[in-house]
């Protein structure tokens, strides 16, 4: 069987505005622009199976975040190809979206100033899924979640890991066999990350999603993915389970390095640190 995700040879590359200091500067700027090209990805490559969790990590800047907006069909490569389940995100947009779930930590799907509950009637609505497997879906969800309890609530009154477990229920509502994560946990206290690394290994485990995720938090790594892909200034470092990882740092020499110890030693060794 063929992996449900096919990266290959991604290439991405922003045009940043170059400012120049004091009035003038900004006045020039304006009348004859200079631009700087940033290599956010470079002949990034890999695959993913079906069921498979993957932790995808690196500085900030080295390019997780471009790739997982390139996997969702937010952004194009420059060159370079993925598809996902047979699909190429930023082509068959309106087919991809109804086969993956997204949750970007530090932005929401639902609406701000409605409940819960009326959130996932609209999502329900935007996706078209039928009323009783909707029903079905969400009631197991929220007993999942353990959000019955917030259904009525305005998502603005929320704590950050209420909002956090109702983001996830919201990006399972239609039954996606993909979950793309980034930065699930940021901010949240160390009790909401347990809960969702909990929820999200619930998800793999017994349904079988997918799941690719991003963080900073190499607990959330630790806990959550069987592999891990390593990215500095936009080139895969290391594709491997984590405990290659620790060997590539340590040596054949027995180690009590913590998870972040490790990761910070192997960017040092290859250069990645601070991108």
């Amino acid at each position: 069987m063929a992996p449900q995700i096919v990266v290959r040879d991604l290439c991405k590359a922003y045009r940043i505005l170059q400012r120049r200091p004091g009035v003038w500067g900004a006045v020039s700027g304006l009348v004859r622009p200079s631009y700087r090209t940033v290599d956010a990805l470079t002949d990034v490559s890999f695959t993913l199976e079906r069921g498979e969790v993957l932790g995808f990590i690196g500085p900030n800047g080295a390019g997780k975040s471009t790739t997982i907006k390139i996997l969702s069909g937010i952004l194009r490569p420059d060159s370079g190809s993925c598809t996902v389940d047979g699909l190429t995100p930023f082509r068959d947009r309106i087919a991809h979206v109804r086969k993956i779930g997204v949750v970007f930590g530090q932005r929401t799907q639902l609406f701000w100033d409605l409940p819960v509950v009326d959130g996932f009637e609209l999502l329900r609505a935007i996706y078209g899924v039928p009323e009783a497997r909707y029903r079905r879906t969400r009631d197991e969800l929220v007993a999942l979640m353990r959000i019955d309890a917030v259904l009525q609530q305005p998502v603005r009154l929320l704590s950050l890991g209420q909002r956090m477990r109702c983001e996830l229920a919201a990006a399972m509502l239609h039954e996606p066999s993909v979950l793309f994560l980034d930065e699930p946990t940021i901010g949240l206290d160390a009790p909401s990350k347990l809960a969702v690394r909990d929820l999200v290994r619930t998800l793999n485990r017994d349904r079988g999603v997918t799941v690719i995720l991003t963080t900073h938090d190499m607990h959330d790594i630790e806990a959550i993915a069987e592999r891990v892909v390593v990215i500095g200034h936009g080139r895969i470092l290391a594709d491997c389970r984590f405990s290659e990882l620790r060997a590539r740092v340590t040596g054949d020499r027995p180690s009590e390095l913590r998870v972040e110890e490790v990761v910070a030693r192997f960017y040092a060794l290859h250069g990645a640190a601070g991108g």
